[in-house]
Formats: structure tokens, sequence, C-alpha cells
């Protein structure tokens, strides 16, 4: 959701952006009149605030759902997710075909990447997709849907256009934004961000990347596999500071190995225009640097989108940097009023914004105990390879004193892996010493995202990596990792004690 002040909606030219806005706000669409009073309004549609709508709705709740702008959020509106993956599809397919020989096939003679038709695919699904979110279907749930700028007046109270809607509880579920840029000279010369890279219509020949974050990284590499000339800058030792150092390191090398220009420990300092192209000044140590690009992508934070809303009125308390406080009820501190997603979480993905949008419901309108840190919360970098990781990881458990042995399987040892030419990188599995139980996982790999998730549920579902052990996988799949580094765990049991009385057994 986009700032509260930027109420334009701009209608796309081609047919696909038309029928998604049209999906996400209907032109003629008009504004119900307000119920007397609503168990929960809702303001934000995006990924949190559609998921709270549709489960409150379902239990019979009367619920106002409230957008200023596109319904859907960034799942579908910014190319952070769905966009973003189709994009990374299409260009792993171009470095398949580039990398022909390494799979035993004829490299094609000419490969000519058409970003026209990359885009019109992206597009297509995108509007494909939007119906899911669709007024229509929103509408149809039992949900009244207000599109306009929301204010809070009262503890109780807001107005959509200065329509005033009352609420027993109310859940704010407005989203983030890319942060602005502190950068010299950036905002004048022009930048993308993942709200507006994918309405490109060419392919940039230049390409400067600025982060090394999720984001940045995914963007970096699919661009760089459709043709363009691409430098990341990174101002720390390596990409994805939170994750494991060896993952990140792989994912480095992947990326030198893709032709792109990586300069680690070096910061965008100033960005000037001449003759019509961007110039950036770099910075690493004492060494400056000037590199000419076309075009230049920022992926170095996000921001709350919380202007405008009158959040004092409502007895809420935020800050610009980190959004609403909530509890681990995901409470404001009005009781009544509760946050989710990227607005009030320090964890903005999809998937966090919609489980938080279920302690949601479940702790405003069944008097639920549901707790954020209950949760388990996997994500994934969606690189190629990509990174995934549940849980905590070595350093965390380092911090709180809690003893781990960590399995660790390489995927050079994974007979789908060696067969697919995909065996770089490792499954590692934390668990917690002299028990099974486990604490965290990192995976990088081709699939890691799916193969993470089996991880994940063995951990929601209490079930430890001996049972893993029992677990029979499909052969050959990549996921056969997990289950050796059960294997793995399983051959710890077999201690000097237990070996000698095997030996007698079988002497006798």
């Amino acid at each position: 959701m986009p700032r509260q002040n930027d109420a334009t909606i701009i209608i796309p030219k081609d047919p696909h952006g038309r029928e998604r806005v049209a999906n996400g706000h209907l032109a003629m669409w008009k504004n119900p009149k307000p119920a007397e009073r609503y168990h929960l309004v809702i303001v934000g549609a995006g990924a949190a605030g559609r998921a709270a709508a549709e489960m409150a709705a379902a239990l019979g709740a009367k619920v106002a759902l409230i957008e200023h702008h596109l319904i859907g959020g960034g799942r579908l509106n910014a190319g952070s997710v769905i966009p973003s993956k189709t994009i990374i599809r299409t260009s792993q397919l171009y470095a398949e075909m580039r990398d022909a020989k390494h799979y035993g096939a004829q490299k094609p003679d000419d490969i000519r990447v058409d970003f026209g038709a990359v885009m019109e695919r992206m597009r297509r699904i995108r509007t494909h997709l939007s119906g899911g979110d669709s007024v229509r279907r929103l509408n149809a749930a039992g949900v009244d849907m207000f599109f306009g700028k929301v204010r809070f007046t009262a503890t109780d109270t807001l107005t959509v256009n200065g329509e005033k809607l009352r609420f027993r509880k109310a859940l704010i579920a407005t989203g983030s934004r890319p942060d602005s840029s502190a950068i010299p000279g950036l905002t004048e010369a022009g930048y993308l961000t993942d709200e507006n890279v994918f309405d490109l219509s060419e392919l940039p020949r230049r390409l400067l990347v600025i982060g090394g974050g999720p984001l940045a990284c995914e963007l970096a590499q699919a661009f760089c596999r459709l043709g363009a000339k691409t430098t990341i800058v990174q101002d720390m030792p390596l990409f994805l500071g939170g994750e494991e150092r060896d993952a990140a390191q792989i994912l480095s090398d992947a990326f030198a190995r893709d032709g792109i220009e990586v300069r680690l420990n070096t910061s965008a300092v100033a960005v000037r225009v001449e003759d019509g192209q961007k110039l950036v000044d770099l910075v690493s140590d004492d060494y400056k640097h000037t590199i000419t690009v076309d075009a230049i992508i920022t992926g170095i934070g996000r921001s709350p989108n919380i202007e405008g809303l009158n959040l004092e009125a409502a007895g809420v308390d935020y800050d610009a940097a980190d959004g609403i406080h909530v509890d681990d009820f995901l409470r404001t501190s009005n009781p009544h009023i509760y946050a989710a997603g990227d607005v009030s979480l320090k964890d903005k993905y999809t998937h966090t914004a919609t489980a938080s949008a279920r302690i949601v419901v479940q702790n405003a309108l069944l008097r639920g105990h549901e707790r954020l840190s209950a949760l388990v919360v996997p994500w994934c970098t969606f690189t190629d390879p990509e990174i995934a990781h549940v849980g905590i990881y070595v350093r965390d458990a380092n911090r709180q004193s809690i003893p781990v042995k960590t399995f660790t399987i390489p995927m050079h040892e994974v007979d789908r892996a060696v067969a697919d030419s995909e065996d770089g990188g490792f499954v590692k599995i934390h668990v917690r010493e002299r028990t099974d139980q486990i604490l965290g996982a990192t995976i990088v790999a081709r699939h890691a995202g799916d193969m993470i998730n089996e991880i994940t549920l063995a951990m929601v579902a209490g079930i430890g990596l001996r049972t893993l052990a029992q677990v029979i996988h499909a052969y050959p799949t990549q996921a056969e990792a997990i289950k050796k580094a059960a294997d793995a765990y399983n051959r710890t049991r077999l201690t000097p004690r237990i070996q000698a009385r095997l030996h007698r057994w079988f002497s006798r």
C-alpha cells in the first residue's frame, strides 16, 4: 500500500495491466454504506489485510477492508514477490541455454533475449493471479470493500474519504515501501525500486544494483542473465549479512561466474547525470572510482507506511523507522487495535504477513492468545542457487548458551544434484546437543526454497532428526540431502559402548 498522500492510480497502457488494475480497484466502484459498527476494520489490502478479511468474514464477523491503492500489495503490484519470480525463471532459462554444453547439449547458435516478451509474460502471469485478489471476490465473501484515504479520528473510529467507520477491533496492515535514497544526486538522476523496476520496456545496457539484501541479489542476477552488464555494490564484506558466511560466499562465487561485477566493501556516495548518462562515484576504503550506467536499482531497505493515518488520535505508538509498535500478541498500545505485516514486523515476507494476520484474527475476534514468537518462519533468497533458512543460527545458539551440533551434507554427495549439475551448495541442520531436536537449518541448493519446508514442518510438529531418518525420500531427489543429514545424526548414536556390545553380539 503506497503512502497515504499518493492517491493517483496510473492506468497501464497494456491490456494485462489494465485488467490487473481493474481487479484491484474497480473504476466505477462505489463504497458501501458503512455498518453501524464493525467487528473488524482492516486498513490495507495487501497480503496481511486480505488474509485477515477473508478469515474474519468466514467466521461470520462483520468486516470492512480499506485500500488506498490496489488490492494485492507487494505480492502482485511490486516486483519483490510474484513479478520478480517470473523474471528470474526466464533468466534462468537463458543461463541454461548459454551453458548447454555443461549438460551435454548443443549451445544454440544465436541466443537473443526478447526483453519485451519476458516482460509481457510477467504481466500476463501477474494479471492472471490478480483475479484471486479481486474486489468482486472479496465482496462476494462478505467483506465490505472501501477505497480511499484513511484517517483515525478516535480510539474506535476512522474515516475513509471523510466517511465515518466505527469498530470494535481494527487491524493496521498498510505494509512498507522502499526507503528513499540518501545518496546525493540519486533522486535527481532517477532510480528503480521493486515498485517500478518491472515497468521497464527496454533492458538497461549497463545496470548498477546498490545493496546486498535478498531482493538486490535476485534482481542483479536476473538482469545480468537477461543481458545487462551488471555491477552490484555492497558496503559489507559479503552479501546477505544475516546469513551463514559460507552460504553467502557460494552466492558471491555464482555471481562471478554469471559475469556480475562484484564490488564488496564499497559504497555509492554520489550520482550525477552527464550527457544523458548516470555517473556514480564509488568509494572502497580510500579508493574512489566512477562508473557509468544507464539504470540504477536500489535495494537498501524498506520504510513502514504510516504517514497520514493520524495514529496519535487512535492512541497507537509508532516510530518512522520500525513502524507500529506491537506486543507478542500483535496488539498496539491501543488494546483494540492490532498491526500485522510489514508495517510492524521485522521479517518483511509475504508468508509472515499472512501468518501474522491469522494471529490477529484469533486474538482480536476469538479471544485467542496466539503469539508471534511461537511462529517458525522459513525464508528464501531466490537466486541461483537459492539460499533458504529456518530457525536459529549457530551464532544465535552461542549467544543464548545453547549447545548445538551441526550436520552438514554437501550437495555434491547427493546423486540427483550431481545428475542435474546443480551440486554447489549444502544442507546444514542444527540440533540441540545430545538430542535430535532441530533448532534450525540452512540450505543452499537449486531448490532450497522447496526443501526448507520439510525442515520447517519437522520443527513445528516437534519431529526430531532421528525420525526424519526413518522417512523414505523418493530417489533420486535433491531432498535426499536432508535424509543424509538425519542418517549422519543416527550414526552418532553408535557410541563406543554400543559398538562394543554389537561387536560381542556378532562375535558369538
